[in-house]
């Protein structure tokens, strides 16, 4: 039996809940890049727009949401195809190695992401 212990929340339905927000965070900042990019920008008015600290708040949020979403759907692809049943021991040792390696992806995406957004 596979533990939820590396789930992003207590339960499948938490699990669920943050699938369905990060979703719909990502889907309005997506909305919002689509229709600044209609507009058809200079460099500086898109500097300018992301300068502004609501865009950078925005921009975080974005990212923030998709490293959840993501984990969220690794571990329920890894829980469910990397078992011990499909692949004997081996099934496990591989599901803690791509959760591992994902984990460690998903941060550096993430602290790279946060220093591109802040300028830091």
């Amino acid at each position: 039996m596979v533990t939820a212990v590396t789930s992003m929340g207590r339960s499948g339905l938490y699990d669920w809940l943050f699938q369905r927000v990060s979703g719909v965070i990502l889907l309005a900042y997506a909305v919002c890049v689509v229709f600044v990019v209609m507009g058809d920008p200079s460099y500086e008015e898109w500097s300018a727009l992301y300068q502004q600290t609501w865009m950078r708040i925005f921009s975080l949020l974005a990212l923030l949401s998709l490293a959840m979403h993501a984990w969220v759907g690794l571990w329920a692809v890894f829980t469910d195809y990397l078992t011990e049943r499909l692949m004997g021991r081996l099934g496990n040792v591989l599901r803690f190695i791509a959760q591992a390696a994902s984990g460690i992806i998903m941060f550096t995406y993430v602290v790279w992401g946060i220093q591109i957004v802040w300028g830091l």
